[in-house]
């Protein structure tokens, strides 16, 4: 049961910060319903990843309890860099320094060039920051059993 559960606070984690970043990217440009879909399926491979490497074996177990701490921290970098790479995507477009390309002034007008910069940069960085953070908070959840197991032993 823990197993699920632990996958179950993946997916409520990417549900969660997928809610969360679309309410606040849809002020500055539309509302992307597939970044929620994505943002569960990201929830979901982190969920069963961290479930793997938590229960998976002969190592002592972690809890979903135990869990939950290290998720919130990854949720909140997320957050931290969403930010900051939306607000310089934003300054710089609108200073000028990240031009709206060709092949797409048809598709986006000028003035919504700087929201969509800020949108767009916010989101990657939100990705690049759940693959890079829940790849090392992974690798940490398997690291920990085994040292834990050490510890008790001695």
């Amino acid at each position: 049961m823990q197993f699920f559960g632990i996958v179950g606070l993946g997916v409520a984690a990417g549900v969660l910060f997928g809610l969360v970043q679309s309410a606040v990217t849809a002020v500055v440009c539309e509302f992307q319903p597939a970044a929620l879909v994505v943002h569960c399926v990201i929830g979901l491979i982190l969920g069963l990843s961290l479930a793997i490497a938590a229960r998976v074996g002969s190592r002592p177990q972690r809890s979903v309890r135990s869990l939950v701490k290290p998720v919130v921290i990854l949720l909140v970098a997320m957050a931290v860099f969403a930010l900051a790479a939306g607000v310089v995507g934003f300054m710089m477009a609108r200073s000028g320094n990240l031009m709206l390309p060709a092949e797409l002034k048809e598709q986006i007008p000028a003035e919504k060039w700087a929201g969509f910069q800020a949108c767009a940069l916010a989101h990657q960085a939100s990705y690049n920051v759940a693959f890079v953070g829940g790849g090392m908070m992974i690798a940490w959840v398997w690291v920990s059993r085994k040292r834990w197991r050490e510890r008790t032993r001695g």
